[in-house]
């Protein structure tokens, strides 16, 4: 049986958001040193590079955004664009076959829910562990069922 971390613990894909912010902080910085640097430009094109290098760091940003925080009470997850509390009691089954994008948590209600916060893409490993971690904590908190 895995190990259970110390509540309340977070789960997130710290590799990919590094890459993520990295890349998102660099494109701005290049984009404005180009809109500083050209020659001859209007003050409007360079507030559209300025903004543009915006744009691309706040998506980026937005992409890095996915984590699970599970406490004493349940789970929080954030998506991209979504956040959910849920008691332990809620969660049935975390769920992260081989070729999932992201763990997905069975529901109380039927329905299931995606926790793009634990996600196997660069880190593997690591994601597979996080989700075991999940896994136990739902066990051993609420009425959870193994399922791999």
């Amino acid at each position: 049986m895995t190990e259970l971390p110390a509540l309340p613990v977070t789960f997130r894909p710290k590799r990919t958001r590094a890459v993520l912010i990295t890349v998102g902080v660099a494109l701005f910085a290049v984009l404005t040193v180009v809109a500083v640097l050209l020659p001859a430009t209007s003050t409007g094109e360079r507030i559209s590079f300025v903004f543009t290098g915006l744009l691309f760091l706040g998506v980026l940003l937005m992409l890095s955004r996915p984590h699970v925080t599970a406490d004493e009470g349940g789970l929080t997850v954030v998506n991209l664009t979504t956040k959910r509390r849920l008691e332990w009691a809620e969660v049935l089954r975390v769920n992260l076959r081989q070729g999932d994008p992201w763990v997905s948590l069975d529901l109380a209600d039927g329905t299931s829910l995606a926790a793009m916060g634990i996600q196997p893409g660069i880190a593997k490993e690591r994601a597979i562990a996080d989700a075991g971690a999940l896994r136990a904590l739902a066990e051993s908190h609420g009425t959870g069922e193994t399922v791999r």
